[in-house]
């Protein structure tokens, strides 16, 4: 029998904190304001569960309420939690995914890499997961997932497992869910992947002024844009990117703005001899429509990273366009004194260590005129040869 009666919860005036017993309680804000709730313990916590205001909820259905949740509660339901489920809609996986990738592929610099992220979701993960709820996707559900391809598509794999995590941490930010990833079950279910070297492949840099000399012996867009990106150290994406405001040539300055560099910071590339050579011969191929030094086929969009890619293979070479930034940073260790951190500041690294780069004032710029200096110098090994040749060859056709 409850402490409280019909008649008693209408006369009340004073406001306060009314017990019906049993967890059953009336909170009073005025004579005939106030709201029922439920006070229980679960899980070690106490928690206070609404049942509804007095206006609309009288003291006999209040306690009914009470009893069908305290039911529940001893048959090991999480009314909390379901209730939850029930306030706040749950989206599915798929729609949880597409939710994470709309707020975030804007802070990803690189188009490609916007359209992977969803993609490989949509390939590997909403097969499977992708009509479950976000709130129920758990550690076996993932492992399924990963399987198939945790051995014969290794990096891909971690990939997915990476974005699923992406997506189930987002829903418990949001409230969506109770955990985030639980990725060290998945770990646990899946068996050890076999070592690989993730470095991209590089040219030995010995053979970096040979391979000069051969992009020489024609002239395209895609060469040239290779070319200088080998004698300035610089990404695929800054190269193929860049545009005329960005030079400086009575400085011999490339400016790369912040938002075309990996690391969020504006990066100033000493231009060389060489590297200018390569832009004059770029500007004799200027598309007055575009502001770009190396578009495309469409004057008004770069060239893909295809492109640059292509001319390596049609050469036969197993080696990537990233891969001549590691090139470059053999050849500072071995052929040259130039100090690590010049290196690193040629390749616009960021500092890994916190409190050195705290404490770092400089860009080394002055020091890295000289060190592109002697890169370009030592890439131009061959180039005397190469005209020459050039040369006899288009007397020997004029001759013909």
């Amino acid at each position: 029998m409850g402490k409280l009666s019909a008649i008693a919860v209408k006369n009340l005036k004073e406001p306060g904190t009314y017990s019906d017993g049993e967890g059953l309680i009336l909170r009073l804000a005025a004579q005939g304001r106030g709201s029922w709730l439920l006070r229980v313990q679960t899980k070690g916590k106490r928690r206070d569960i609404g049942l509804g205001t007095l206006a609309d909820v009288s003291l006999a259905q209040a306690r009914e309420s009470a009893r069908d949740i305290r039911k529940q509660m001893r048959a090991g339901v999480d009314v909390v939690a379901e209730r939850r489920k029930v306030e706040v809609e749950i989206p599915t996986f798929r729609e949880a995914a597409k939710m994470v990738h709309g707020e975030h592929k804007a802070a990803w610099k690189n188009g490609k890499h916007q359209n992977q992220w969803i993609n490989t979701l949509e390939t590997y993960a909403f097969p499977s997961i992708g009509d479950r709820l976000v709130s129920e996707v758990e550690g076996p559900a993932i492992r399924d997932v990963l399987a198939p391809i945790w051995l014969t598509k290794p990096e891909t794999a971690r990939r997915v497992r990476q974005r699923i995590a992406a997506v189930l941490d987002w829903a418990c930010a949001k409230g969506l869910r109770d955990t985030e990833a639980p990725l060290r079950s998945v770990a646990r279910g899946l068996p050890r992947q076999p070592r690989k070297q993730s470095h991209h492949d590089a040219m030995p840099y010995g053979d970096v002024p040979a391979f000069i000399t051969s992009l020489r012996e024609r002239q395209s867009m895609g060469r040239l844009a290779l070319e200088l990106l080998i004698l300035t150290a610089a990404r695929s994406g800054e190269i193929r990117g860049c545009e005329w405001k960005e030079f400086d040539l009575k400085k011999r300055l490339w400016t790369v703005p912040a938002d075309r560099m990996k690391a969020g910071v504006v990066h100033i590339v000493p231009l060389s001899d060489a590297a200018l050579n390569v832009l004059a011969r770029a500007e004799a191929l200027r598309a007055p429509a575009s502001d770009l030094v190396f578009p495309g086929s469409n004057p008004k969009r770069p060239l893909s990273d295809m492109t640059l890619l292509k001319i390596l293979r049609d050469k036969d070479l197993q080696v990537t366009v990233h891969g001549f930034r590691s090139s470059f940073r053999d050849w500072v260790a071995e052929k040259t004194n130039f100090p690590g951190e010049v290196a690193e500041a040629a390749l616009a690294h960021t500092v890994a260590n916190k409190v050195e780069a705290a404490y770092r004032r400089t860009d080394y710029l002055e020091k890295r005129k000289a060190l592109m200096a002697e890169w370009a110098s030592f890439c131009m090994t061959n180039a005397g040869k190469s005209s020459a040749r050039s040369t006899k060859r288009s007397n020997e056709r004029a001759n013909t």
